[in-house]
């Protein structure tokens, strides 16, 4: 059993040695052999390549026909969400820490542009107007027997109101211009419209805590911090836009960012003066429904 488990040559090539010793024989060590052998593996070899690349192909083009959806879909608007809590702490860091030269679009959200940190901060800058506000008049009025607090829901609306519509208008307008305004021989920078949402909401995030140390009754103090966010928001807005208008006519430029920076602080000055009124402007009515009691009283019967 052993025996036959060895290495034995052929009985037929013995023979044909013993009987011609000058006959030629071809070994599988042969160069010719090896490279013929080489050459069809080789051609295996690239024949399976391609069959992989031709399904690496099909499996790319089939993913890339799942990642499309309808806007009717799920899928559509979750790709619009696909981000962690990393990416939205950076991205507010970075719009409250605006840095000269450091694009806002480029380094924080050029990669994965986002709605769920622009859509959060809205909301929460909403509420902490609205809920800033009245307890604002409340410390303001607390001191005035005439004075019954009454909470005022309807400052949430108008809130709602009025971020929304800024946070969606103003970026509508400002991609829309940039898309008119751009063309191959200015090499205008071109922004997509979700960025220029996401910068705009991003921007916002100053104004939250700004809205809540409201509250404190100086108006001096009130003023003083909105110049602080109108200062820290707006540059982000200037350093984010700047770039994708100055290579057009100098006019228009600076017509630009003006109407940007505007349009940002009027609504800092807006919730100031209609949802934190100063106490020179609450305390007349105060006064007068005082004098008109007094007087009331005053009168004969």
């Amino acid at each position: 059993m052993a025996d036959e488990l060895k290495f034995q040559e052929f009985e037929e090539a013995t023979d044909l040695l013993s009987s011609d010793p000058g006959a030629s024989t071809i070994s599988i060590s042969t160069p010719g052999i090896a490279g013929a052998a080489a050459a069809s593996s080789s051609a295996v070899r690239l024949n399976l390549s391609d069959d992989e690349e031709n399904q690496q192909e099909s499996s790319g083009l089939l993913g890339s026909e799942q990642k499309t959806s309808g806007f009717w879909t799920f899928e559509y608007y979750q790709s619009f969400f696909n981000v962690d809590t990393v990416q939205v702490l950076d991205r507010i860091k970075g719009s409250v820490i605006p840095l000269p030269g450091r694009n806002f679009v480029k380094h924080h959200i050029r990669s994965n542009p986002d709605l769920y940190g622009p859509f959060w901060i809205c909301v929460s800058l909403v509420f902490s107007v609205a809920i800033s506000g009245n307890l604002s008049t409340f410390l303001t009025q607390k001191g005035d027997p005439q004075y019954h607090y009454r909470p005022q829901f309807h400052t949430v609306t108008i809130a709602a109101v009025a971020v929304f519509l800024y946070a969606w208008l103003v970026p509508l307008g400002v991609w829309g211009f940039m898309t008119w305004r751009q063309s191959a021989s200015r090499q205008m920078i071109a922004y997509s419209f979700l960025e220029t949402v996401c910068v705009y909401g991003y921007s916002l995030f100053i104004y939250i805590p700004t809205s809540i140390l409201w509250t404190v009754s100086y108006e001096w103090l009130q003023w003083l911090l909105i110049l602080i966010a109108m200062l820290v928001s707006g540059s982000v807005l200037v350093i984010t836009f700047w770039p994708a208008v100055r290579d057009d006519t100098r006019m228009t430029a600076f017509s630009v960012m003006a109407a940007i920076v505007l349009l940002h602080a009027l609504l800092a000055i807006g919730c100031k003066l209609y949802f934190f009124p100063a106490a020179a402007q609450i305390q007349p009515s105060s006064s007068v429904q005082n004098h008109t009691a007094v007087t009331n009283q005053s009168k004969p019967n």
